[in-house]
């Protein structure tokens, strides 16, 4: 590992990662302009392709040269030449702003001639979908080249002006279930002459989850949650279609392994009970995020050196999930939470933290965080 953070701010010859007041100003700035333009179908999220837009036309004007990944809205750019000996660290963030701050105060440095490593930063297309935009930019090549990849992801569960950590399993693995079963329908009078589906699909929402927790290992955390049941429209006629759609999370890879042949038989005996026939889809979106011992402490050294011990927080593993996963297939790495709940206000839970309107301060955290980072590696 390179020189500590302290090293680095004892040095005349090498910055720490904290931004000028301009920067910071300009960040803030850019965050609001950004939560003023609502997404079609969603009007909590800013646009990614405005989004996108803006971040290239900045960065092209700092001198940068960003290259925009395939769909349009993902961008990667290079800081500092390529050296075969000294492969590239990717800095990731699910908050545009963080990742733009990074980008600006890294480019700074390095046209000084103090940029200890060539940096990569990655603006990933479809950060808060499933399964995400991360194989996507796998498959543009954002990883050659790459020898660790740090990210940041805003956090309503970790106060602001926090920044929790955890080494090991962070978020959990998820698999999305899809289920249509399809039968003889018929009038409620005489439900012995139908396969009845309303009753099939209320014995599929419960049997499930009730037979998975006590088939699998409990210490695995596996939890099934249904999201949309349809069945039937009108009270004595019993439907000949039926639906349900949940997720399947999982706290270790091994059962997001095991799961899928165990959904199945579960899902084909108790169809088989109903007579009703059973289209399954199980898609396995996203392992769990699991953060390499060396980058979790290296960013835990940068906030501790930057904003002081009190700053950083043992944060636990999650049922949520982040494609930033696939990453750490190919490199290793980690994620860290960057908090965005006012330090007196509740947690908000189910609200996306990249379209949170409070991000502000948060956003010069976790782009000095990053900045820092790199500057230690």
């Amino acid at each position: 590992m390179g020189p500590t953070l302290s090293e680095v701010n004892d040095s005349p010859a090498v910055p720490s990662g904290a931004l000028p007041a301009g920067l910071r100003a300009e960040l803030i700035a850019f965050r609001r302009d950004l939560s003023r333009r609502p997404a079609t179908g969603r009007p909590d999220s800013h646009d990614a392709e405005a989004a996108a837009a803006a971040v290239l036309a900045r960065l092209e004007q700092d001198g940068l040269r960003p290259r925009v990944l395939p769909g349009g809205t993902g961008i990667v750019c290079d800081i500092g030449a390529t050296d075969p000996a000294c492969p590239r660290l990717a800095l990731h963030s699910d908050i545009d702003a963080v990742l733009l701050g990074a980008a600006l105060a890294l480019a700074a440095l390095e046209r000084e001639g103090r940029l200890p490593r060539p940096v990569r930063l990655i603006l990933q297309p479809t950060d808060e979908a499933t399964p995400g935009g991360a194989l996507g930019a796998i498959e543009a090549e954002v990883l050659e080249g790459v020898g660790r990849i740090l990210a940041v992801h805003g956090d309503l569960d970790t106060d602001a002006g926090r920044i929790g950590l955890r080494q090991g399993p962070i978020t959990a693995a998820v698999g999305r279930l899809v289920l249509k079963l399809d039968g003889a329908g018929g009038h409620s009078a005489r439900p012995h002459l139908t396969t009845d589906l309303v009753m099939a699909t209320a014995k599929m929402a419960t049997e499930l989850p009730a037979v998975l927790a006590r088939r699998m290992d409990p210490r695995s955390g596996v939890r099934v949650v249904w999201d949309r049941i349809e069945a039937g429209h009108a009270c004595n006629v019993i439907p000949q279609h039926a639906e349900l759609e949940g997720t399947v999370r999982c706290l270790d890879l091994a059962a997001w392994n095991d799961a899928p042949d165990l959904v199945h038989e579960v899902i084909d005996q108790v169809a088989g009970m109903y007579r009703a026939k059973c289209e399954i889809r199980y898609q396995r979106v996203v392992p769990p995020v699991v953060n390499e011992v060396e980058s979790t402490e290296l960013l835990r050294e940068a906030i501790t050196l930057s904003r002081g011990a009190h700053a950083v927080e043992d944060t636990g593993q999650s049922l949520g999930c982040a494609d930033f996963a696939w990453y750490l297939e190919h490199v290793p790495g980690a994620l860290a939470r960057l908090g965005l709940r006012p330090a007196d206000g509740p947690a908000r839970h189910g609200v996306h933290p990249g379209e949170s309107q409070d991000a502000e301060d948060p956003v010069v955290i976790g782009a000095e965080l990053l900045a820092g980072a790199a500057l230690l590696v």
